[in-house]
């Protein structure tokens, strides 16, 4: 028996809304990666770009840690002597709080061709608003349920 391969032209992918509200970064990210990566579907194929679209709305109100704001930092190289430039979380999420979001989902993609392809399906806001309605209302799908409290 063979094994069944999905075809690109086959896929049918949907818009994912996520709110990043008073969730925690690495759980936001690992969720969004799931969806950018296919791996929710059952046609999932390791070397295809199977995953659907998301969009990550509220990135300025993502929970961090209190020690994590003030200790990790992002680092870029310019290449030039002295070009190294380095920013705290704090200051860039309070700068740019979709970069944020972006470096974190990033980190958790293939680094080559394929997770370039999946990064470009990712659109993320610093507010509620986010102007692709149209396409949510086609697929009107939600994300994952958040995991509930304990009960007790």
């Amino acid at each position: 028996m063979k094994t069944y391969q999905v075809k690109l032209s086959e896929l049918e992918r949907q818009w994912h809304v996520l709110d990043a509200a008073d969730r925690p970064l690495g759980k936001l990210a690992v969720e969004a990666a799931t969806l950018l990566k296919g791996k929710h579907k059952p046609t999932y194929t390791p070397h295809l770009d199977t995953g659907d679209f998301v969009i990550v709305i509220n990135a300025r109100q993502v929970h961090v840690g209190q020690r994590k704001l003030e200790a990790k930092e992002y680092t870029r190289y310019s290449g030039y002597p002295g070009g190294l430039k380095r920013e705290s979380l704090a200051s860039l999420l309070a700068r740019r709080p979709e970069r944020v979001v972006e470096h974190a989902v990033r980190g958790m993609l293939p680094k080559n061709a394929l997770g370039r392809a999946m990064l470009r399906k990712l659109k993320v806001y610093a507010d509620g608003a986010h102007p692709h309605e149209a396409q949510v209302s086609v697929g009107k799908t939600l994300a994952l349920p958040r995991p509930r409290a304990q009960e007790s």
